[in-house]
């Protein structure tokens, strides 16, 4: 499987590129929209936005996922890097990856059964862009303390 790595890498980055920039225009740019428009403009912007986030957003989380595993899998050989520094700052971006699953998990099935209100909407959002900023810090800086 590590001939694969390259493009496991690639589609990881991809996804996560992908996953990370929805979330970032879903907090800069939807929720600063609330300064220019009505309620209940803004209520069919946010069902526009998330209607069409969830017509490509799960392919994208599973894909992140498996690639993940994947990439734990060959770079940890199963868990032998953990108790290392590098192994622990990965073990700590997956806590984080799994936290921002069960978020987006919580988030879908909310929007499914009618639970999305705007409240939720930015705070799931910003807790997710939060996350997701520790996330990309821990992925780069753990190769190199």
């Amino acid at each position: 499987m590590s001939a694969w790595y390259p493009w496991i890498v690639l589609l990881h980055l991809s996804c996560a590129i992908v996953f990370a920039g929805a979330v970032t225009f879903e907090v800069l740019v939807v929720e600063s929209l609330h300064k220019h428009f009505d309620g209940a403009t803004m209520q069919r912007i946010e069902q526009a936005v998330m209607a069409a986030a969830r017509r490509f957003m799960p392919a994208v989380v599973i894909l992140l996922f498996v690639s993940g595993g994947m990439l734990f899998d060959i770079r940890c050989d199963g868990l032998d890097c953990v108790g290392s520094r590098f192994g622990n700052l990965l073990l700590l971006k997956v806590l984080l990856a799994f936290g921002v699953l069960a978020i987006f998990v919580d988030a879908m099935w909310a929007m499914r059964h009618g639970g999305m209100d705007v409240c939720r909407f930015q705070l799931t959002h910003r807790i997710v862009l939060g996350l997701t900023i520790g996330i990309v810090f821990l992925a780069k800086t753990m190769f190199y303390l």
